[in-house]
């Protein structure tokens, strides 16, 4: 049978006013909505009905009770084949509600906001969108449920291919979509509510819905998945499937380029930077300062930029072999020269991902999973002039340069070294045994690149365990260093430095990567 009537209440009001267009005038839907929803709606010219005029029961207690009415549930939970609910149905006075299209309060927005009050996240708690959802998805055999804007086009195709009603098979994935939804959605809330109070926050869940397959894991013969909204961070604008170590590699390098506010672009191969560079006035001299730091590593890699490609940048990075491009947006000459390598995957970043990267970070473990806040920001920058610990206090340029440093080495998976100047890496030793074992490689990987350390930072992860680390930097020709400190022999640490004239600071935070 067509559907007649729908009820609509949407926090997310993208595409409704066009959606509900379409059912009201080419299908002949009789409209019912609530406060925000039916003023819009009302607005733009449509016949609506407001729920509280339908059940005949007002909205109380400042919005918080609209929609839990058996008139509502009673409309949406009826079976359509059975003579007993028809006939209590008549007798109560319940019409069937064929079509609801609920999208929940922004529960997940509002606490990715700096500062939020648990009152106010309490309050984006939504109560009746998820029970309707649920009584909907329950009926999917009659009733037909919507969540996401982005099905509107999807409903109004099927409408118009039978008769005004939908399909099954619609219904029946879209009842699948909403269990999801508010899976996830109470998840949300009772992970944030555990955290608020610890008599609570003995479990954690997490409900994500499958987004895509990848083209396979860390090997072909690894199949692999993507769950939850990676789309709404990232869009893929050509090239070949995304594959586990693609989607890692733009996760790492976005987490890089988001501590960065001038004009920067970065390289990676296997989520570890192998040069970044910066420079205000063209990209493509960033882009030179972060290949020169190693000519080799990039092949195959990621690059990624914190401003739009231009069409120069696009000309020398093209002519190397790369994997994935990411950026927050390509100009049109840009896109024209990069789309010749059709197998080059070019990303675009969203702003969306700023929000994501506050999420926690999840790995599995045997039996479980572990959750833990990400390393989103560089610390120990604040007031660094006060926390010198040698005799010779850096100068200017040196702090610049730590800043800098800093800022990449918590991107190196650790043991971890960076040499640097105020703009550029110059060498980078990631993920050895030893930290004077990464001090070695990143030196060596500046002699490769014909690249001079003299007068140059390093940057260490961590603390150095002993002198010796240091000391290879001393002697490759670093003038300054800017580490955590913390280490049992630190005062050994400080005399080296102290011996060869050497300014350090000890920034009091470590960041290691695993």
């Amino acid at each position: 049978m067509a559907i007649k009537r729908a009820l609509l209440s949407v926090s997310d009001k993208s595409g409704l006013v066009e959606f509900a267009k379409v059912l009201s005038e080419e299908f002949g839907v009789e409209l019912l909505s609530t406060g925000g929803t039916s003023k819009a709606l009302r607005e733009a010219g449509l016949p609506v009905i407001d729920v509280s005029d339908y059940t005949g029961a007002p909205e109380l207690f400042e919005g918080r009770l609209k929609t839990l009415h058996p008139k509502v549930h009673g409309g949406l939970l009826q079976r359509r084949d059975s003579e007993e609910h028809e006939k209590q149905a008549k007798k109560h006075g319940i019409p069937a509600i064929d079509l609801v299209v609920v999208n929940l309060y922004p529960f997940e927005e509002t606490i990715a906001k700096e500062g939020v009050s648990l009152q106010e996240a309490i309050e984006n708690i939504d109560i009746g969108g998820p029970s309707m959802l649920r009584s909907a998805a329950k009926n999917a055999s009659a009733v037909t449920v919507v969540t996401d804007p982005g099905d509107y086009a999807r409903v109004v195709e099927d409408m118009k291919e039978h008769d005004g009603d939908t399909s099954l098979r619609l219904r029946e994935e879209f009842a699948v979509k909403v269990f999801r939804r508010t899976s996830a959605y109470d998840g949300a809330i009772a992970n944030y509510l555990g955290q608020c109070d610890e008599s609570t926050a003995g479990c954690f869940s997490v409900s994500l819905p499958l987004e895509r397959e990848l083209r396979y894991g860390d090997n072909p013969h690894q199949a692999a998945r993507l769950y939850g909204n990676f789309g709404e961070c990232f869009s893929q604008l050509q090239g070949k499937e995304l594959s586990y170590t693609n989607i890692l590699d733009i996760e790492a390098a976005a987490d890089l380029i988001l501590d960065f506010r001038r004009p920067t672009v970065a390289i990676l191969k296997h989520t570890n930077p192998c040069g970044v560079g910066q420079d205000d006035d063209d990209l493509r001299a960033a882009w030179q300062k972060a290949f020169e730091t190693d000519r080799q590593a990039p092949f195959g890699g990621v690059i990624i930029s914190n401003r739009p490609i231009t069409e120069g940048l696009a000309r020398v990075i093209s002519e190397i072999f790369t994997d994935v491009i990411i950026a927050p947006d390509y100009e049109p000459e840009a896109r024209a020269v990069l789309q010749k390598k059709k197998n080059l995957r070019l990303m675009k970043m969203k702003e969306a991902y700023q929000i994501a990267k506050k999420e926690p970070l999840i790995r599995s473990a045997p039996g479980g999973l572990m959750v833990m806040d990400r390393d989103h920001t560089a610390m120990g920058l604040e007031k660094l002039e006060s926390k010198v610990v040698t005799e010779r206090p850096p100068s200017e340029l040196e702090l610049q340069a730590m800043r800098f440093a800093w800022r990449v080495v918590k991107h190196v998976k650790s043991n971890a070294i960076v040499f640097g100047a105020t703009d550029r890496t110059l060498g980078i030793g990631a993920g050895q045994m030893s930290r004077i074992d990464s001090s070695r490689i990143a030196v060596w990987k500046a002699q490769e690149a014909g690249l001079s350390l003299k007068g140059s930072v390093i940057a260490s992860d961590a603390m150095f365990p002993f002198a010796d680390g240091l000391q290879a930097a001393i002697e490759a020709g670093a003038t300054a260093c800017i580490q955590p400190g913390g280490s049992m022999r630190d005062e050994e640490v400080i005399k080296a430095a102290n011996d060869a004239g050497m300014a350090m600071v000890f920034t009091g935070h470590r960041h290691f990567r695993h």
